[in-house]
C-alpha cells in the first residue's frame, strides 16, 4: 500500500478574484453589460516565474493594489505566471488604457507594455 499523497498547496492562495486556469476565451468578457466592446492590454513581466515565491507574491500584491485603484474601469485581469504575462480588460474610458499600464509599470518597473509601433 502506498502512503497517502500530500496535496500541494498553490504558491499563492486563491481568492474570490483569482480563478483556476481555464481557456481565456471562456473567462474573458468581450463586451460590457450593455453590449459595448471592451478594450484590453497586455504586459510582460520578464522572468517573474523564476523569482523566489516571496518576490512573486509581492509583485502580485503590487499589481492588485493598482488594479483596485481602477475598479471603475477594470473588468478582468489574468496573470499567467507560466508565460509571465498580465492581460487586463478595461472599459473603454478616456486615458485608462494608458494610465493603468503606466501605474502598473510604476509599481512593478519590470512590467512592460506590449504594443504595436505606429506605422
Amino acid at each position: 500500500m502506498t502512503a497517502p499523497q500530500k496535496r500541494l498547496q498553490p504558491v499563492l492562495p486563491l481568492s474570490a478574484d483569482i480563478l483556476p486556469s481555464a481557456p481565456l476565451y471562456k473567462r474573458a468578457p468581450r463586451e460590457d453589460e450593455q453590449g459595448r466592446p471592451l478594450s484590453d492590454f497586455m504586459m510582460i513581466i520578464p522572468k517573474l516565474r523564476n523569482q523566489p515565491e516571496q518576490h512573486v507574491k509581492e509583485t502580485v500584491e503590487k499589481i492588485e493594489r493598482v488594479l483596485k485603484r481602477f475598479t471603475h474601469a477594470v473588468v478582468f485581469a489574468d496573470l499567467n505566471l507560466k508565460l509571465n504575462v498580465l492581460w487586463v480588460i478595461v472599459r473603454p474610458e478616456a486615458r485608462v488604457s494608458w494610465r493603468l499600464p503606466a501605474a502598473i509599470n510604476n509599481a512593478v518597473p519590470e512590467a512592460l507594455l506590449v504594443a504595436q509601433p505606429a506605422l
